[in-house]
């Protein structure tokens, strides 16, 4: 139980059906549908939608999304990879020649082909029971008469206003008289209205062949992309296995390479054997052994993971518990490893993550994102708003994960479930671009090893490893905790923004009760009925 004389809220609980977001609109348009008689994946795509209107900083239909779903509550999971691909005329040459070193924020190059579009219309078609009329009918209508603005969404947009500045379409959309949109103004989008109605009537192929797409296509071709018809035309998510590990005797499943859930994984198989669960959540000996697992995890990340059509990502051997051994005894409560990769791609990402369980117990893990907050800057005519997760290739000819055409970049959104017993136990993800395995692992282990429930164990306070080499600190970690951390060698950094952004459901099968919690980091919140 949470001490109630400290602020915060408590875990909700539910018996019929809970959704978790981190927009309180977004968290009710997929309550609406349950009550409607939709099931979990309907639910889910529906707030989805909500979040790419009130929270365009976050998510848009202009990004990817990546889901994990247990039909019923089954362990018999179906994942799903809706990243997209480089359009197939981009070489590292020609990133190179008008890039350098890597690719910029606002680059042309940047810019994959959407794949969230058609991972919703293939997972409402296979998964759901609505169709995109009426799930998309909440956006539609908070983009077309607008919203209001909440706190965390307006923290966000005013950091942005340069970027947003730098195209007219983009200023005109999102900046009102020069400056970002304040807590409590109205937004409107009508253009992006427009556009979700077009897809509510026409379905994924609105979007990726007809006129939608030729205002992306020519928007691109026009700032020096090499991106035709075609690539958009063949924009295909896909069904893949998830890679998972054990820990204390549940199972935490993720997606595979190209995402980087791997690092997750790969924590957990280290933090395995230490025995922390005695000392304080936020003891200098369970912080530290986190830090240095998860260094040793974003070392591998940056050295091997790629889009495996492309490359070999030795899963097994990372994934394996002899090579977590292997790893442990490299660490040391005397002395940090520090980084353990010198080119740590860049991940100033911005993201939401859904969670929903309905009255069948159907469960849904997802995520959509356009990486950086505003992605790319870049907005249509159309009011697509562009995502660049092609920032994570690299333009280096000897990598794994070098730029290609019809690859898929290295992706850090990660979905996630943890099953125990042949069934689903909770599904929950932690935003927040490098942090999100680090984020997850955290979350897990303060549930397993401390007893937390699922609200508590996501207002505990924070560390990261940031893979760059600081340690980045939240307010709420003790003083001696961080002199202690300092004194083996990190460089401590006291971040002014919190990290990450998560939700989660856990699914108590004796009791028929589910119980939800969402981030305090954010606006959302989770509800049931």
């Amino acid at each position: 139980m949470r001490n109630f004389h400290n602020p915060g809220r408590s875990a909700i609980h539910a018996t019929n059906g809970v959704v978790s977001s981190s927009h309180p609109l977004a968290t009710q348009a997929g309550l609406e549908i349950l009550k409607e008689g939709g099931n979990a994946i309907d639910a889910a795509i529906a707030t989805c939608a909500v979040q790419c209107v009130v929270e365009p900083q976050s998510t848009g239909i202009g990004g990817d999304c990546f889901a994990i779903i247990a039909p019923q509550g089954s362990s018999d999971l179906v994942a799903f990879n809706g990243s997209g691909k480089a359009p197939a005329g981009i070489t590292v040459e020609k990133g190179r020649a008008t890039d350098g070193d890597s690719l910029g924020h606002q680059s042309p190059h940047s810019i994959t082909v959407p794949g969230a579009i058609d991972g919703w219309a293939q997972l409402l078609k296979d998964h759901g029971t609505m169709g995109f009329d009426r799930v998309l009918r909440s956006a539609i209508d908070y983009a077309e008469n607008g919203y209001v603005v909440h706190g965390r969404v307006a923290f966000d947009w005013a950091g942005m206003v340069d970027i947003l500045s730098n195209t007219k379409n983009a200023s005109d959309v999102y900046l009102k008289d020069g400056r970002s949109y304040q807590e409590g103004e109205i937004h409107k989008q009508p253009a992006l209205g427009k556009t979700l109605r077009a897809i509510a009537e026409g379905g994924r192929d609105a979007f990726y062949k007809g006129d939608i797409a030729e205002d992306m296509v020519s928007y691109l071709q026009g700032i020096g992309g090499v991106h035709t018809m075609d690539d958009f035309a063949d924009a295909v998510g896909e069904y893949v296995e998830t890679i998972r590990t054990d820990y204390r005797g549940y199972t935490l499943h993720e997606i595979p390479p190209n995402g980087h859930g791997m690092v997750a994984l790969e924590m957990l198989n280290i933090l395995d054997g230490f025995d922390d669960k005695d000392k304080d959540p936020l003891s200098f000996e369970r912080l530290h052994h986190q830090i240095e697992a998860a260094r040793i995890g974003y070392g591998d990340r940056d050295r091997f993971t790629a889009d495996p059509k492309f490359a070999d990502v030795p899963l097994d051997r990372l994934l394996s518990k002899e090579y977590a051994a292997e790893q442990r005894a490299r660490i040391s409560d005397e002395k940090a490893l520090g980084p353990q990769y010198d080119d740590v791609m860049d991940t100033n990402a911005d993201t939401v993550y859904i969670t929903v369980v309905d009255k069948d117990r159907n469960a849904v893990s997802f995520i959509n994102s356009i990486f950086h907050p505003f992605g790319s800057g870049h907005v249509t005519d159309t009011g697509v708003l562009l995502h660049n997760r092609g920032m994570s290739f690299r333009l280096d000819d000897s990598h794994p994960n070098k730029i290609e055409g019809g690859k898929r970049p290295m992706h850090t959104i990660i979905p996630a479930m943890v099953t125990k017993d042949d069934k689903a136990q909770m599904c929950f993800g932690v935003m927040g671009g490098h942090y999100q395995p680090q984020g997850q692992a955290h979350v897990l282990t303060n549930m397993l090893d401390y007893g937390m429930d699922m609200q508590t164990a996501l207002d505990t306070p924070r560390v990261f490893a940031d893979p760059d080499g600081p340690v980045d600190v939240e307010q709420g970690i003790p003083e001696d905790v961080v002199a202690k951390l300092e004194a083996v060698g990190n460089t401590i950094n006291r971040v002014k923004t919190p990290h990450g952004g998560g939700q989660g459901i856990w699914i108590n099968w004796e009791s028929g009760v589910l119980t939800g919690g969402s981030e305090p980091r954010k606006d959302g919140c989770a509800s049931g009925y």
